[in-house]
């Protein structure tokens, strides 16, 4: 097969024609979902999860193979998941070198979606990174970031931030935001009529059959697919499948700053902290993201919002960097989301045959990735096709 898509951050063969897709009518190739619709027959590709990721995951299958017959199941709306809650902030970044292809990769696809299709809710934003540690910030951040150094105090569009005497801070490019959950949906929007949707049923059994994958839904139906993909985000419950890959689910949280935004605002990236302080224009507030130490926590529980801990801890470590911003921390959003071992994203079959795919556990980034696990997803089905496997 060769390199594959994603490999050092290559683009993917059909990247051009994906934001096309997005433009397209709705009623356009019908036939290919409606033939995977009728009643509970066979699919090529089943993709369980309509987030961000899942949704590109068809987006790209079908770019790719636009025959395919393709169904994305979801336990509940396209978009309503983790991605509802997700900050979208992408800028170019990465611990490892397989992530930092990635985040290329990313970065381009989304790129060339804004350009093609004006209306995608992204947003271009200006970057500063605050950091003690010189030779980290250069190995995380991409070319792409081109970051320039500072010569002495931060620029007047971030009068809130007060660096720590050990720090001094570079300005960037390369960084937008996004409201993930409407971008969601406008990908779901654009796959239907080209793939089935079955939402509000959950996925309660995944079995490998002689004639394909068995899905069980809770709406009691099932259905069979040559090949499938999970994409659930931080919902895990085939622990049959997933457990070896050592998954485990982390509370996100992010802080509301009831501040006002204007059009010069930058995110200020605290690369020591892991964590940032951004400007949502779209929303007229700003959003701090601060990592969480609660592990081991489960997505249906977190009904209750945030809790007096969040509420103190996040405070406490925007009061070190932003000082004036802390007391307006009165609100925000706490979910949770699927972290790997290595923090890196998990793109791979789960079962012996190869026939069922996961990918995911992107660990707070899987916007910022979701191109990029969609493309290796692709890769994987590709080469699957060339093999006799059921």
């Amino acid at each position: 097969m060769g390199r594959r898509a994603c490999d050092h951050g290559e683009a993917a063969r059909p990247e051009a024609a994906l934001p096309e897709m997005l433009t397209m009518d709705a009623g356009a190739g019908a036939g290919a979902g409606a033939g995977a619709e009728a009643g509970d027959a066979d699919a090529d590709v089943v993709v369980v999860g309509a987030g961000v990721v899942g949704c590109l995951v068809a987006t790209e299958v079908l770019a790719r193979a636009p025959r395919r017959r393709v169904v994305v199941v979801d336990r509940g709306l396209a978009g309503g998941g983790a991605s509802r809650f997700s900050a979208g902030l992408h800028f170019p970044r990465g611990a490892t070198p397989r992530v930092r292809a990635m985040a290329a990769y990313s970065q381009r696809w989304y790129a060339g979606l804004r350009q093609r299709d004006p209306r995608v809710p992204i947003h271009p934003v200006g970057m500063t990174v605050i950091s003690a540690d010189d030779a980290a910030v250069r190995e995380h951040y991409l070319p792409e970031a081109r970051l320039r150094p500072l010569p002495g105090p931060l620029p007047e569009a971030l009068p809130e931030v007060r660096p720590r005497p050990a720090e001094r801070g570079w300005d960037g490019d390369g960084a937008h935001h996004a409201d993930v959950a409407a971008l969601t949906e406008l990908l779901a929007a654009r796959l239907r009529g080209r793939a089935a949707f079955r939402e509000g049923s959950a996925v309660t059994a995944v079995r490998s059959a002689p004639a394909g994958v068995v899905l069980t839904l809770g709406t009691g139906a099932r259905l069979t697919a040559g090949r499938v993909v999970l994409a659930p985000g931080p919902w895990l419950p085939w622990p049959e499948l997933l457990a070896p890959l050592g998954v485990r689910i982390k509370k996100v949280v992010a802080l509301h700053v009831e501040r006002p935004v204007t059009p010069r605002d930058r995110v200020t990236v605290f690369h020591d902290e892991d964590a940032f302080l951004l400007p949502l224009a779209h929303r007229g507030h700003w959003l701090f993201s601060y990592t969480s130490p609660d592990w081991d926590v489960t997505p249906d529980a977190l009904t209750g919002g945030l809790s007096a801990d969040d509420l103190d801890r996040g405070r406490a470590v925007l009061a070190r960097h932003a000082p004036g911003f802390a007391p307006y921390c009165v609100s925000g959003r706490v979910f949770c989301d699927a972290y790997s071992p290595d923090r890196a994203p998990i793109v791979r079959p789960v079962t012996a045959d190869g026939r069922v795919l996961f990918a995911g556990a992107a660990g707070g980034s899987g916007y910022r990735l979701a191109p990029a696990i969609a493309a290796a997803a692709a890769d994987l089905l590709d080469g699957l096709d060339g093999k006799d496997t059921i």
